[in-house]
């Protein structure tokens, strides 16, 4: 069985290969592999600058965007589904996303009304800005849900809690478009849309780091979340801490929904359908084999969501949460329609 798992892996991670790099040809100008192969190595017969430039400073930073983002929503959404023990959560239930939106909708509406400019005349400091803003709102509700979970009781009060916030933020993100400016409105329903193109070349090695930290800490936690599967009860029986297990899980995934959304916007249904996707391809719930597994999937998918989002003869990408959606929800049901009784016993 471990054997066949690996070969499974090693067929998902050439193909993860392989779209990382029909990403880096493919969109509104094609490229051959003799540019494309001068612009990442240097070597080669020279190739028309205007083409390594698309390359290094559009493409390369694309597709690592969209690697990571899939990999990270990927894995936060996997914990959730374990945490909750229900399918239906992803990296959004608990209003992470909200409190990042909501942090770009104060920063208009507070920038505006105070200095009178529309913030996304202001070009990189128009991007940090958002950035900025997007984290410190995903991060203080995440601080907010985790200070929530200490107080309450079971996790499914936490989750409950985690909603009606989620339904507080958007309404105070309501409040704020209503009093935004008409550019700085257009700029959020953009940002709102989702972009692996948010991302610059001199960003890439911060997003890379703080999405790289979150994985890193996920691997942490494959003994716990197999206990969870369980049972509490059965888990703290086997001497697992639960209470401290289920708010680490929670910083975790809660930690790289913010840094995401932060640099990427809100990705949706990639969280949600990884998970399912990973499950129906290995049958199995062992954590030691789903954590990799979503990585690689929501990597991508991510990638393909992407490629699809800039095929050429578009002359500018389509918003990427529309390919998400339009292509994570058809596999949810697939796979609920294929495996009716997948998850009566696991989650």
């Amino acid at each position: 069985m471990r054997r066949h798992w690996g070969i499974t892996l090693l067929i998902l991670l050439l193909f993860l290969v392989f779209l990382f790099f029909v990403n880096l040809f493919l969109g509104s100008v094609p490229l051959d592999f003799k540019t494309v192969w001068f612009a990442l190595t240097g070597f080669g017969p020279a190739a028309d600058p205007s083409h390594v430039t698309i390359v290094l400073n559009f493409r390369l930073p694309q597709a690592i965007t969209a690697m990571l983002s899939g990999a990270g929503l990927a894995v936060a959404g996997l914990l959730m589904q374990t945490l909750f023990r229900n399918p239906l959560a992803d990296p959004s239930i608990l209003g992470i996303s909200s409190g990042a939106s909501l942090g770009v909708a104060i920063l208009l509406l507070t920038f505006s009304a105070f200095s009178g400019y529309v913030l996304h005349t202001l070009g990189w400091i128009s991007q940090f800005g958002i950035i900025l803003a997007a984290f410190t709102g995903a991060m203080l509700v995440l601080l907010l849900i985790t200070w929530l979970g200490r107080l309450l009781i079971n996790i499914v009060s936490l989750l409950i809690a985690g909603i009606m916030i989620a339904y507080v933020t958007g309404a105070l993100v309501g409040i704020a478009k209503y009093f935004s400016h008409k550019e700085d409105l257009q700029a959020f329903v953009l940002w709102g849309l989702g972009s692996f193109s948010n991302v610059g070349s001199s960003q890439i090695p911060v997003f890379t780091f703080a999405t790289g930290i979150g994985l890193i800490f996920s691997y942490l936690m494959v003994k716990p979340l197999n206990m969870l599967l369980l049972g509490e009860s059965y888990a703290a029986n086997l001497g697992l801490n639960v209470k401290r297990s289920q708010l680490f899980i929670l910083f975790v995934s809660g930690y790289l929904t913010a840094v995401i959304t932060a640099y990427a916007g809100p990705i949706a249904f990639i969280g949600l359908a990884v998970p399912h996707l990973a499950r129906n391809i290995f049958r199995d719930s062992n954590h030691q084999l789903l954590l990799p597994a979503v990585m690689v999937i929501g990597a991508g998918l991510a990638l393909f969501c992407n490629l699809i989002a800039r095929l050429p003869g578009f002359e500018s990408s389509l918003p990427i949460n529309a390919v998400t959606s339009l292509i994570g929800a058809p596999i949810v049901i697939w796979v609920i329609v294929k495996k009716k009784h997948l998850y009566s016993s696991e989650l």
